[in-house]
């Protein structure tokens, strides 16, 4: 495979990346060409960096990849849009990043592959923080907002409660805990949600 077929942002990206990065992604795109299944070994220490360099990679090839849409469309257009479904298919097992997987579901999302939208809603709560959920409901777009307002309500309501003294966190936390409380009638939500008002603290 040669990167320049892919044009001079792609090979751009390409070349800042970290070899580590760099094998990471020939294998994953060695697997992807084969019609083999992509499947990265998780590292035992995340890697921010790594999501970073994945991240601007994909954006660089969907770019690219858009480019199939025309009729004129070369071949390098057509393999950046498998390249670049490998590359999110990394992305998606291995990052911690509230930002990349607000790209990973708005990436799904435009290509209508709600199957995929519904694997990155699943695995929310097991990669990222309850503060970065958060960050997720507070995000300008409209699917990612509400996956992650799910995500929270499925939060236990002890986990919530800490939240309800952030002065970051804490609307989303009560937002969650309401829905808790009404819409399953969670016990814990409702004691939870006296206890926060018997305190004199502030309601959303």
């Amino acid at each position: 495979m040669m990167i320049e077929d892919f044009g001079p942002k792609v090979a751009s990206v390409w070349n800042d990346l970290r070899s580590t990065t760099r094998n990471l992604m020939e294998r994953a795109w060695r697997s992807a060409a084969s019609g083999s299944a992509v499947q990265v070994a998780r590292s035992l220490q995340y890697d921010p960096r790594a999501d970073y360099e994945l991240s601007r990679l994909l954006a660089a090839l969907d770019a690219r990849a858009n480019e199939a849409e025309r009729p004129t469309a070369d071949e390098p257009s057509h393999r950046a849009r498998r390249l670049a479904d490998a590359c999110a298919t990394v992305l998606a097992q291995q990052t911690q990043s509230a930002e990349v997987f607000a790209q990973l579901i708005q990436r799904a999302h435009e290509r209508k592959d709600y199957a995929r939208v519904d694997e990155l809603a699943g695995i929310l709560p097991e990669r990222l923080a309850p503060t970065e959920i958060c960050e997720l409901a507070r995000s300008n777009s409209v699917v990612v907002r509400a996956l992650a307002h799910e995500a929270l309500t499925q939060m236990p309501a002890r986990l919530l409660a800490a939240l309800l003294r952030d002065p970051v966190d804490a609307s989303m936390a009560h937002i969650a805990l309401q829905r808790q409380a009404h819409e399953y009638l969670s016990e814990e939500a409702q004691r939870v949600l006296r206890e926060f008002e018997d305190s004199g603290s502030k309601s959303f």
